[in-house]
């Protein structure tokens, strides 16, 4: 590949917890990187009205708040931002290519963190509700809704997990299901509808958020796909259970994915491609916490330094 222009040490894809933790580690390594903003800066805690399971806010802080001290934090050490989104990727032996806005930028390593975009429903109303009674994440938000009904959505091993987990805090959990099973494996279905305070609604889908007086979830108008009848359920919180997609496209053509689209790692942060590092829900379809994905921005950020540096082989720590 022909150089176009200035050589990055480190390029970092994402402002999530991933991205930006990885930039304070890397700025804080004196790497200067310059890390690329895309389409959901901030990444899905800009949609979280309060985290209060992020270690160091015994008060909670909120989604954006957070994001917000965390970028403040890397450009203080030498960060640089640009909002921009990646297109295209181009591995290379010793230095790899990504373009943004029509233009090629040349970088010795890349820590792609750009996370991944929880499903949503389409319905009106939606981008107001989320974090006022709407949300992707019953770990993070399950809490906030204790002895209310409240609904999931969704027929998968996710929605029944988070289904059983907010009965923990919830007085009614109704999952609600556009099909007449669950797609869910068996031991979690059966435990999802062996539990007495989960109500399955069964060839049925939301069709539309009532919100109240002040903005928060008070019901959901439900429709019968069979029946065609339509209900209104009065519920504090609604659940979208229905699967994330990994923000991976540019890279699918040079990096391996698994079934549904999240990057493969090889070991530690490390991609298959030296120099390439990943960190996440970009990586991680399992856990999707702040913490977990700030732990992981962390391991890449020095794992791409003992790489720059020729320190550990291909840039994973050795003990």
């Amino acid at each position: 590949m022909e150089l176009n222009g200035p050589m990055e040490d480190v390029i970092i894809v994402g402002t999530g917890c991933a991205g930006l933790t990885a930039a304070i580690y890397a700025a804080r390594a004196n790497l200067s990187p310059l890390v690329l903003e895309g389409r959901e800066p901030g990444g899905q805690l800009t949609t979280t009205t309060l985290v209060e399971n992020f270690p160091g806010f015994p008060d909670g802080i909120d989604g954006p708040q957070l994001i917000m001290n965390m970028h403040q934090q890397a450009e203080k050490f030498g960060a640089r931002f640009r909002y921009a989104e990646v297109e295209d990727f181009e591995p290379g032996k010793s230095y790899h290519r990504l373009k943004v806005d029509g233009e090629w930028l040349e970088t010795r390593s890349v820590i792609i963190a750009s996370g991944a975009s929880a499903k949503w429903l389409g319905l009106a109303n939606e981008k107001e509700l989320k974090g006022h009674g709407l949300t992707s994440c019953a770990t993070c938000d399950g809490a906030f809704y204790r002895n209310v009904p409240v609904c999931v959505v969704g027929g998968g091993d996710t929605a029944c997990e988070e289904a059983v987990f907010l009965t923990k805090f919830a007085s009614q959990v109704y999952l609600v299901h556009r099909r007449d099973s669950f797609r869910a494996s068996a031991i979690l279905a059966e435990r999802a509808l062996k539990h007495p305070k989960i109500t399955p609604i069964w060839d049925t889908v939301v069709a539309e958020y009532i919100p109240d007086e002040r903005g928060e979830m008070r019901a959901v108008r439900l429709e019968n796909l069979v029946t065609k009848e339509e209900r209104i359920l009065e519920v504090k919180c609604v659940f979208i259970a229905i699967g994330h997609t990994p923000n991976t496209v540019a890279f699918q053509k040079a990096l391996p994915t698994d079934k549904a689209g999240y990057l493969v790692k090889k070991h530690g942060s490390l991609t298959e491609i030296p120099g390439v590092f990943a960190a996440g829900d970009v990586v991680d379809p399992h856990y999707r916490q702040a913490v977990t994905a700030a732990g992981q921005g962390c391991m890449a950020a020095m794992d791409a330094e003992r790489y720059l540096t020729g320190c550990c082989g291909e840039g994973t720590h050795s003990d």
